[in-house]
């Protein structure tokens, strides 16, 4: 059964800089997409950024496109989201996931939490002054 773990969370300033990771285990991650995933206090939890199995497709949301970058390193079997030029509004709990399809999927633009299982533990990013 997959497995995944995030980290690299934490409490940055605004316009600061953050990578997260997320690390699998169980089964090989090159036969998902993972999805990133945030969860803001009194808020549903929303996408944030998709990276499929293969040829390199992204899909972000608009709220964070130009300042978060999604990236894969299946050898190390983990994907990571680069995050800069953080604002308040990016504070919340972060979840990566696999999708439930395998490797048919790829990602949809409007990146839906009903596509995803095997959610992480989550990771806090906190982003104030």
């Amino acid at each position: 059964q997959l497995k995944l773990v995030e980290s690299g969370g934490g409490l940055v300033q605004p316009g600061g800089s953050l990578r997260l990771s997320c690390v699998a285990s169980g089964r090989y991650l090159d036969y998902y997409a993972i999805g990133w995933f945030r969860q803001a206090p009194g808020k549903e939890r929303e996408g944030v950024s998709c990276a499929s199995v293969n040829d390199g497709h992204t899909v972000y949301a608009d709220s964070v496109k130009g300042r978060f970058t999604v990236s894969r390193d299946n050898a190390k079997s983990t994907v990571y989201l680069q995050m800069n030029d953080l604002t308040p509004e990016d504070t919340g709990v972060y979840y990566c996931a696999a999708d439930r399809y395998g490797l048919a999927y790829r990602c949809r633009a409007d990146i839906p939490t009903g596509d995803f299982n095997s959610w992480g533990q989550g990771t806090q990013v906190t982003v104030s002054s």
